[in-house]
């Protein structure tokens, strides 16, 4: 079913890109902050995070989201998700810990997958276990899809303990990583066919399949996740600049397909989001 604006989601950092790589990704407190304020100003309404150590390495540390989540909410309206997937390496421990950082939403991947040459570990044990936490600590779940047996395993959980905190049911199509669903037409539309009646859902093209897959998902009344956790390459032979590049890309693109971008305040409404921001708000001027 289509809707009359897009949300558009911003994955500004992830887990695998190393900034001695591309020193343009944001990976400091304030780097993500002035990240997220550049892209709620391009369009995006919600903020897919991964936070970095002192060494730029990928880290679960529970202080260190804390104060990215209060930060975030300090300098934008943007709705904050926190990925519960972590890096790759990440024990399950700290992954459910992630919730206790009081983010609006969290990812919620359904079911292990083949990630490049590594293996992205999520059993059913750990899905039943992170779903039920959300529900408890009224945390928003993102369902990642990554191939087709996930909708199933999204079924499942559905059918195992009831709907998510709010109502809304809302998951990301993740296309094009190696070892997943390739980043098609085709395959989205299959796996957008699978999804449960009134899902709303949006859709990752990883690497070079950004383009075809926002493309796909806009003209099926879907919405869009874009960011440099994703892509670093803007078009072929130009890296990407920041992430409000491919933020703006987004916003013209669903400008485009008429369906301009979302708010924030329509984007909790959609998602049903606690409001967890009356106290970060309260110093302000």
């Amino acid at each position: 079913m289509s809707a009359a604006r897009t949300l558009i989601t911003v994955a500004p950092t992830g887990a695998e890109t190393a900034k001695a790589a591309v020193p343009a990704l944001p990976v400091t407190l304030d780097e993500l902050v002035e990240t997220g304020q550049a892209c709620e100003a391009a369009g995006a309404a919600l903020i897919h995070v991964h936070v970095r150590d002192d060494h730029a390495r990928p880290t679960l540390d529970l202080a260190r989201l804390r104060d990215t989540v209060e930060a975030l909410r300090e300098a934008t309206t943007l709705l904050v998700q926190l990925s519960t997937g972590g890096a790759v390496t990440d024990p399950f421990d700290d992954r459910l810990r992630v919730l206790d950082a009081e983010p609006d939403s969290c990812s919620l991947t359904c079911g292990t997958v083949n990630f490049g040459d590594d293996v992205f570990q999520n059993p059913w044990p750990f899905m039943a276990e992170l779903y039920q936490r959300t529900q408890a600590q009224q945390v928003v779940p993102e369902f990642e899809l990554f191939d087709l047996g996930h909708v199933a395993a999204l079924h499942r959980l559905l059918d195992s303990y009831g709907a998510p905190y709010g109502g809304q049911i809302h998951c990301d199509l993740v296309m094009g990583v190696p070892g997943g669903m390739p980043g098609t037409a085709q395959a989205l539309v299959a796996a957008v066919a699978a999804l449960p009646q009134g899902a709303s859902w949006s859709a990752t093209g990883i690497g070079r399949t950004t383009l075809p897959v926002a493309l796909a998902a806009l003209s099926a009344g879907g919405h869009l996740r874009v960011g440099m956790e994703d892509t670093v390459t803007f078009a072929k032979g130009r890296p990407v600049t920041d992430n409000a590049q491919l933020v703006r890309r987004a916003a013209e693109l669903a400008a485009l397909a008429q369906r301009p971008p979302m708010s924030t305040d329509d984007a909790r409404a959609l998602l049903r989001v606690k409001n967890r921001r009356t106290a970060a708000v309260a110093g302000r001027p």
